[in-house]
C-alpha cells in the first residue's frame, strides 16, 4: 500500500504543482475550460454561419468574373476576327470598285475611239459630197462659162464678119470653139 500511496501523493503533488504552475499564471483552470469551449463554440458558428456562405459568396464571385473574363476574352476573339473579315471585304471591294473603274474608263476610251472614228468618217464624207459638190459647181460653172466665152467669141466673130450665121453653123462654131478650148 504504501507503494499506492506514493503513487497518489505523487500524483496529487503533480496536480497540485500542476494547478501552482497555472495559478502562478494567473489561469484559473474551470475559467480556461470554459473559456476554451466557449471559443470552440464561437469558432464553430463563426465558420459554419459567416465564414462557409462568406467564402461560397466569394467562390461564386470568382466563378462569375472566371466567366466574365472568358466571355470577353471569347468577344475580343470574335472581334478581332470580324475586323479581319471586315477589313478582307473592304479590300475586296476595293479592288472590285477599281475593276470596275478600270472597266469604265476602258469601256468610255473604247466609245470615245469609235466616236471619233465615226465622226471623222462623217466629216470625211461630208468633206467627200462637199467635193463633189464642188466640182460639180466648177464644171457647170466651167459649162457656163465656155458657153459664154463661146457666145462672146461668136458674137465678136459676127460682129467681125458682119454677117449672121444660121444656128446650125452657130452650133457647130461654137461646139468647135468649145473643143479647142478644152
Amino acid at each position: 500500500m504504501s507503494a499506492q500511496n506514493e503513487t497518489t501523493s505523487n500524483e496529487t503533488l503533480e496536480k497540485g504543482s500542476e494547478e501552482s504552475v497555472l495559478a502562478s499564471l494567473g489561469i484559473n483552470s474551470q475559467l480556461f475550460v470554459w473559456q476554451l469551449i466557449n471559443f470552440a463554440l464561437v469558432a464553430f458558428v463563426v465558420w459554419y454561419k459567416i465564414l462557409k456562405p462568406l467564402t461560397k459568396k466569394l467562390d461564386e464571385r470568382k466563378t462569375i468574373i472566371d466567366e466574365s473574363l472568358d466571355r470577353a476574352k471569347e468577344i475580343e476573339t470574335s472581334y478581332a476576327k470580324s475586323k479581319a473579315e471586315y477589313d478582307a471585304a473592304l479590300k475586296q471591294a476595293k479592288q472590285e470598285a477599281n475593276g470596275i473603274v478600270s472597266e469604265a474608263k476602258r469601256v468610255a476610251d473604247e466609245l470615245s475611239n469609235a466616236m471619233k472614228a465615226k465622226t471623222k468618217e462623217d466629216i470625211d464624207g461630208l468633206v467627200k459630197q462637199a467635193k463633189v459638190k464642188i466640182d460639180e459647181e466648177r464644171d457647170a460653172v466651167m459649162e457656163g462659162v465656155k458657153l459664154e466665152i463661146a457666145n462672146l467669141v461668136v458674137t465678136a466673130t459676127e460682129k467681125i464678119l458682119r454677117e449672121k450665121l444660121d444656128d446650125k453653123k452657130d452650133q457647130k462654131l461654137i461646139s468647135d470653139t468649145l473643143k479647142s478650148l478644152e
